[in-house]
């Protein structure tokens, strides 16, 4: 396994809804948390918040938020299992994401503050999640790719939305002429 990155047609697909939490089921969601923790690993100035399943290459609606978004050492995530945004609200927000199928780009995206969520755990227990904020922005990015969304995707203004991060770990504007117009075609754009 391992995670797919923009131009892959199968970002682009609506996934389908899990019909039973089985084995097969309980695999994904391992190899998605281990995925997660791989590519951190990696990025030493970036903490892995949350994958979904298409970010695999499989068209499952599935979800792992990290538990604990303060601290890296936390390595735990919830799996939620066909997520739904019962209601988005509050003020639009615009701020930093990032993707793990998006390399090496951040943008500027606006985002409700709050929103109200509808999923199974993985035990099948479901749940109503009520999150602010950053928890509500990584929700929002999440299903999003269950239906084929990305976050360049929210991006309207696009000259000083873009931002790439430097050998120290800051954000730092891209020459949007030069990368993002190339970037365009790989993300499936043009």
């Amino acid at each position: 396994m391992k995670i797919i990155t923009t131009p892959d047609k199968r970002l682009r697909e609506k996934s389908e809804k899990v019909r039973e939490i089985n084995d097969d089921i309980r695999g994904i969601i391992a190899d998605m948390r281990k995925l997660s923790l791989d590519w951190e690993k990696e990025h030493p100035y970036e903490l892995s918040a949350a994958m979904a399943a298409p970010q695999m290459g499989i068209n499952k609606r599935i979800v792992i938020i990290r538990d604990d978004m303060e601290d890296k050492k936390n390595a735990s995530f919830t799996a939620l299992i066909n997520p739904e945004v019962i209601k988005a609200e509050g003020k639009i927000k615009t701020d930093y994401e990032g993707c793990l199928s998006v390399p090496s780009i951040y943008g500027m995206v606006p985002r409700a503050t709050k929103v109200r969520v509808k999923a199974k755990l993985e035990d099948g227990t479901e749940v109503r999640i009520k999150a602010t904020d950053e928890l509500a922005r990584t929700l929002l990015h999440e299903i999003d790719h269950l239906n084929g969304v990305l976050f360049i995707d929210h991006i309207k203004d696009e000259k000083d939305a873009f931002y790439e991060m430097n050998d120290k770990g800051d954000l730092v504007p891209v020459d949007y002429d030069t990368k993002i117009a190339r970037n365009k075609k790989l993300w499936g754009e043009e």
